[in-house]
């Protein structure tokens, strides 16, 4: 098979798929594999993990659904697989209220493992706006991503981009105080 024949989205559904994506390792090794396929051994030296803690963690996405072989080869009498993503894009269910964003986690924790010295643009602001300017704004944000992933170069460096625009929970008023 090859990745072009790959469907566009794989919603996780099921609590295998669900707790094979909630893994920050495995969350990096899907990251590994979203541009081009690749082997144990190439996994581990991109993630830095040792190659049995690698082929463990695919193995686990194999059987979840979210990666799948995509080619073989015979290097010194052994079959050399090649992993890669079961589609161009991983669709996650909603967190529900007061759940945990399994993405968000992710990132803020991979944001923190970057390298300081690295370039970084994070930024938070606080908006008001309309339903429909809310609206609006989410639909350019999700267009500009998919312009940028289209345009993506897996011969380049990895870089992440995150965002979260939502209405945050109703600030309850502290005991006393007096606004």
């Amino acid at each position: 098979m090859s990745t072009e024949d790959l469907p566009e989205t794989l919603h996780v559904t099921t609590d295998d798929q669900l707790r094979a994506v909630s893994n920050l390792t495995r969350h990096r090794i899907m990251a590994v594999l979203r541009f081009e396929p690749a082997t144990i051994t190439q996994i581990a030296e991109r993630v830095g993990l040792a190659k049995g803690s690698s082929s463990y963690h695919v193995r686990l996405l194999e059987r979840a659904g979210l990666v799948k072989v995509v080619r073989t080869r015979k290097v010194r009498g052994v079959t050399e697989r090649y992993y890669a993503m079961a589609a161009r894009a991983i669709v996650l269910p909603d967190p529900g209220e007061g759940g945990p964003d399994v993405l968000m986690r992710h990132a803020v924790a991979d944001l923190e493992a970057a390298p300081a010295d690295g370039g970084r643009h994070v930024r938070m602001a606080h908006l008001r706006l309309t339903e429909e300017q809310f609206a609006e704004l989410g639909a350019r944000l999700e267009a500009l991503a998919d312009e940028y992933r289209e345009l993506s170069d897996p011969s380049l460096p990895d870089a992440s981009l995150v965002f979260a625009l939502f209405h945050p929970a109703p600030r309850q008023q502290v005991q006393g105080d007096s606004k």
